[in-house]
């Protein structure tokens, strides 16, 4: 469980080493709303991939030689874990293979949210989508393709605002099919 009282205790401390008053008007409030914040930002610390997965594994029958499943542009943002800094404009890609079963489509891009309010490094997000996805949809075929900017890289250190990171992450037949990589890359900015 997240710990809010724990969260603004250290937030007010932060105001304070800061050199800021935190009972000054303007943030009087602000370690409860950063806590608030942070409980919603940071949900999926509280779950295994395995228990996303659970939660949001509602498959059906797949029609009889289903192709593959795409779903672009899903949007998430996450932290980086090195400086707790916002990983923003991220658009991923999602790619499965079924074998029999399909999962709901609304569940794939409610897998990468989950996954994505987490303290992560985007090519851990991707692994962890792609391992959720694996076993919610039960195909060992699955391709994840995420694009994204990253504030540490954006409004500090070198502070280059058009970086972008693209990360790919390929399972069973897309680490070996180049037509599949193609198929999930395209459009990816």
């Amino acid at each position: 469980m997240i710990d809010k009282q724990a969260i603004e205790e250290h937030i007010r401390g932060i105001l304070i080493a800061l050199g800021d008053d935190p009972d000054r008007e303007g943030l009087r409030e602000t370690p409860e709303r950063v806590a608030r914040m942070y409980e919603e930002v940071f949900e999926g610390i509280q779950y295994s991939n395995h228990e996303i997965a659970e939660m949001f594994g509602k498959t059906f029958e797949a029609p009889q030689h289903a192709g593959p499943v795409v779903v672009r542009d899903i949007e998430v943002f996450s932290y980086c874990e090195h400086h707790i800094a916002l990983m923003y404009d991220m658009s991923v890609n999602v790619a499965y293979i079924p074998r029999g079963r399909v999962i709901g489509l609304s569940k794939i891009a409610r897998i990468c949210d989950m996954a994505a309010k987490r303290l992560q490094l985007q090519e851990r997000l991707g692994a962890d989508i792609a391992e959720i996805l694996m076993e919610a949809a039960d195909t060992p075929d699955v391709g994840v393709v995420i694009a994204g900017t990253h504030s540490c890289m954006t409004a500090r250190g070198i502070r280059n605002a058009s970086a972008r990171t693209v990360t790919q992450t390929f399972c069973g037949k897309f680490q070996e099919d180049w037509n599949l990589q193609r198929l999930l890359s395209e459009g990816v900015k």
